[in-house]
């Protein structure tokens, strides 16, 4: 788990794919990602369509390029409705304070659970960890 959080910090920006109302695929950019307690944790807007996305159908996937190497990392994301997770969060992404606070009733992050990462790249075998 930590080799993914390291990774996709190194990255900066990767990919979250959810599943849509009408069973379609949507992806978009996204930026945060932290460990908290144990797991590792995406924060969104629970205003938003990924939130309920997530809400509605937990299974997402991950994709992120290092320009030599990409992790995919497939998981189900369950809400952590802790205060403290959301403010760990937000201390690790200050620059979302004007956007966010913890307890605010939009701020929400998901731990991935039963997450299975695959690294790979055109010049070596893929290697598959599971946290």
């Amino acid at each position: 788990m930590k080799e993914c959080f390291e990774f996709l910090k190194k990255c900066g920006t990767y990919y979250l794919a959810t599943v849509d109302e009408q069973n379609g695929a949507r992806v978009r950019p996204f930026g945060t990602i932290d460990i908290f307690d144990g797991h590792l944790m995406i924060q969104s807007g629970r205003s938003k369509d990924v939130s309920k996305q997530i809400m509605a159908n937990p299974q997402i996937e991950i994709c992120a390029f290092d320009g030599k190497e990409w992790l995919r990392i497939h998981a189900v994301a369950k809400e952590d409705p802790r205060i403290e997770a959301q403010q760990h969060m937000l201390d690790a992404y200050p620059s979302l304070a004007g956007m966010y606070k913890a307890g605010d009733g939009n701020t929400i992050v998901f731990a991935l659970e039963s997450g299975v990462a695959t690294f790979s790249s055109f010049t070596s075998a893929p290697r598959t960890i599971e946290f």
